[in-house]
């Protein structure tokens, strides 16, 4: 294992250098790998690796059958996590995530009860359609996404970590879904939006996907040094300027802080979970472009993922056909001036 420092000991300028110099040489192999198995969709591979960089969880939304599952499996590979997947049904327990506690009985006959531990206990949790569970099961996830540790019978289990969530939710077939509490959206660090392929992506999906042989991705990291990277990440410096344009985007999102827009169309604004989002992410992401300090452009870039899933509209806006996304679009070009 690398030189692991903890926030409270800041590295040297050179030592910073070179550390995100490395940083930067495994995340490109990362990208190499995973590109090898999902085609197209940079944007979603970016937003997911973002997140997960960022120490963080990410809600993966979009259609059926857009590969989410094979992008979650394909990062578990690739950045050496232990990985889990859960099918959420209407029909599933909150014991069938956290996992139960189960009757022992010895060779002269005492009984005694025994946590058998569920599929949470992972590096990596795939959720697969969280909106389908009711939402009392949601909400069993939604303590270890926030506390990294759970509690049955009053007993509490450290989970491991690296620990990240990422769950996919289908925006179509709202029957029998239940819509996710803003509570828990705003545990996700980022919202990422998988859309249809473009043609050139989906003609190398039919080529390479339905011959003998698949490609397969290979591991590049594993979790000590992904745990390095994500510290590293928080190592990194941000300048005033980029500090002050997260601050006024945020802020400017929010109803009754002076933008006529938003104070038109936006019910309630994000919360400062939002701007330390955004903090981190806009790090991951210059690292990620191979750049070792974060800019204006990286905030911007950012604005949809981290604050779609923290703002809504008022009915009046939904009314007019508005999105949040077209709220969030203006406001990033009242920020660019």
């Amino acid at each position: 294992m690398g030189v692991m420092t903890s926030p409270e000991t800041p590295l040297d300028e050179k030592a910073m250098v070179a550390a995100a110099e490395a940083a930067l040489h495994d995340i490109a192999t990362i990208r190499k790998e995973v590109a090898k198995v999902i085609f197209g969709q940079e944007q979603v591979v970016e937003n997911t690796l973002i997140a997960v960089l960022s120490g963080g969880h990410a809600l993966l939304v979009g259609v059926p059958g857009l590969a989410k599952t094979k992008l979650v499996n394909t990062l578990g590979t690739v950045l050496g996590l232990n990985a889990n997947r859960i099918q959420f049904t209407p029909d599933l327990m909150p014991s069938d995530i956290l996992g139960s506690e189960v009757m022992d009985q010895d060779e002269s006959g005492r009984r005694s009860f025994r946590f058998v531990k569920g599929p949470v206990f992972a590096q990596l949790l795939m959720a697969d359609e969280i909106n389908r569970a009711s939402p009392r099961t949601q909400s069993a996830l939604l303590q270890s996404m926030q506390e990294y540790h759970i509690t049955v019978a009053g007993q509490r289990y450290d989970l491991p970590a690296p620990f990240h969530v990422l769950a996919t939710q289908n925006p179509l077939e709202q029957e029998g879904t239940y819509p996710l509490p803003e509570a828990q959206l705003d545990r996700f660090l980022l919202q990422v939006d998988v859309l249809y392929p473009d043609l050139a992506a989906e003609r190398q999906i039919l080529l390479e996907t339905t011959g003998l042989s698949e490609a397969k991705a290979h591991g590049v990291i594993d979790a000590s040094r992904l745990q390095e990277i994500q510290t590293l990440i928080r190592q990194m410096p941000v300048s005033d300027k980029v500090v002050d344009a997260i601050l006024s985007l945020v802020r400017s999102a929010r109803p009754g802080h002076g933008n006529t827009m938003t104070d038109r169309h936006v019910a309630w604004g994000p919360g400062p979970r939002a701007g330390q989002a955004l903090m981190l992410c806009a790090r991951a992401r210059a690292l990620y472009e191979g750049r070792l300090a974060p800019s204006l452009d990286d905030v911007h870039a950012l604005a949809e993922p981290v604050l779609e899933h923290r703002m809504a509209l008022t009915f009046a806006a939904r009314a007019e056909g508005m999105s949040v996304r077209d709220v969030i679009a203006g406001l990033v070009k009242q920020a660019r001036g």
